[in-house]
Formats: structure tokens, C-alpha cells, sequence
């Protein structure tokens, strides 16, 4: 589970966006990473009960750095208020474009996902074009006949506003197609990170996602591109 000492480092690094308080607060940052480390194994440990295809690689290739590349930002502050993990055999190294399990962890805005973000155009294209053809299919995904926590795909600021060309817009796979980036998302409150069964629960919902990871996987071609 995730402490309070480490939501709190976030909050505190939200407030105090800078090297000079970073490097000043090294050790709360060095144990809060420990934190999303160990939390990291646990729930590496449950993914692998149900998909053997990550071969429990290293957790700490799963975390994203802290650091953000700003060269080409408006916003020039120099770390991010979250931790972020990718749960992939190729850890945060997966290219774009392919399936993963993600963890987002940041005070009052964290979650679980599944799925694809910000796809190259030719992988976004290939999606697309699956879904269009594979539409029951996928639909049935989405909506499967037991209750799920997500509530459809989630859908970005940067959707298109019209469907692309090559579609039919009267088709229901429509709204679908609109977007650039394809994922499930189930928000986890404060509270629910710092639960003893944190590590079950997230698997759980990564569990019933499982289907969409599969399909995306199928669509693309595998998960070796």
C-alpha cells in the first residue's frame, strides 16, 4: 500500500516545484520511491497470477523517471507531482503504442488503466480501422454482462470532433474512432491506496480489463512491435 508520508512528499513537491527543495528533501523522495517500489512487486506479484507475459520483470523498470522533459514545455517545472508505472515485459521501455497495465499515483487524481496512450499514427490508424471492423466484439468488450468499475472507454480533451476519414459517421463504433488514445480508467481515492488490499484490488480491476489489453494486442499485432 501507499503511505501517507509519500502522498504527503507529493503534495509538498505540487507546492514546491523546484530542484533546490527537491535536492533538500532527497530522503522523503528516496523513501517514497521505496514505497511505490514495494507497492510495485506486490502488484507485479497478483498481475502475474493471471498474465505469466510479464515474467515479473523488475518493478524498477516499470517506474517512469520523476524528472520531466521540458525542452519543449510551456510549463518548465522540473518534476512531476506523480508516480507513474507501466507494468509491461519491457517495463516503462514498451514503444508507444503498446498495451500495458498503468498506476498513477497522485494525491485526490490516481488510478488504474489499461490500454493504449497516444499511439504512433500508423498503430492509431491499425486501432482504429480493428475496432470498425471488430465492433461487436469490442462493444461486448466495453460493456461486458458483468458489472465493471470503467464506464467505456476513456475519453481525452484531444478527441477529434468529427470521424475520421475512411469511416462511416453514422456507424456506432463513431465516437470510438474520435480518439487518440484508447484506455480504460478506474480513479483510486486517497483512502483506497492506502488500504492493506490495495495491491488485490487494483490487480482486480486490471483483471477484468485483461479482454481490452488482448484486443488492442490482436489489432496491433502482438506486443513485439
Amino acid at each position: 500500500m501507499i503511505t501517507s508520508s509519500t502522498l504527503q512528499f507529493l503534495k509538498e513537491l505540487a507546492q514546491n516545484n523546484e530542484r533546490e527543495w527537491f535536492h533538500a528533501h532527497a530522503g522523503a523522495y528516496a523513501a517514497a520511491k521505496q514505497n511505490v517500489l514495494n507497492t510495485a512487486q506486490a502488484l507485479m506479484t497478483e498481475i502475474c497470477r493471471f498474465d505469466a507475459s510479464l515474467n515479473y520483470v523488475d518493478p524498477k523498470r516499470c517506474l517512469f523517471r520523476i524528472a520531466r522533459d521540458t525542452r519543449f514545455s510551456h510549463d518548465k517545472s522540473p518534476y512531476k507531482p506523480n508516480f507513474g508505472l507501466l507494468f509491461h515485459a519491457l517495463g516503462t521501455k514498451a514503444k508507444a503504442g503498446i498495451p500495458g497495465y498503468y498506476l498513477h499515483i497522485q494525491p485526490d487524481n490516481s488510478f488504474v488503466s489499461c490500454g493504449i496512450y497516444c499511439p504512433p499514427p500508423d498503430i492509431l490508424r491499425t486501432i482504429r480501422k480493428s475496432i470498425y471492423d471488430n465492433w461487436e466484439e469490442f462493444n461486448a468488450i466495453l460493456h461486458p454482462p458483468t458489472p465493471v468499475a470503467w464506464e467505456g472507454l476513456y475519453r481525452d480533451e484531444d478527441a477529434l470532433k468529427r470521424v475520421p476519414n475512411g469511416f462511416p459517421k453514422e456507424h456506432p463504433s463513431a465516437p470510438c474512432l474520435m480518439l487518440k488514445h484508447f484506455y480504460l480508467l478506474v480513479p483510486l481515492t486517497d483512502a483506497a491506496l492506502q488500504s492493506p488490499d490495495l495491491t488485490k484490488k487494483a490487480a482486480g480491476h486490471y483483471q477484468t480489463m485483461q479482454p481490452f489489453n488482448r484486443f488492442m494486442e490482436e489489432a496491433i499485432g502482438g506486443t513485439d512491435n
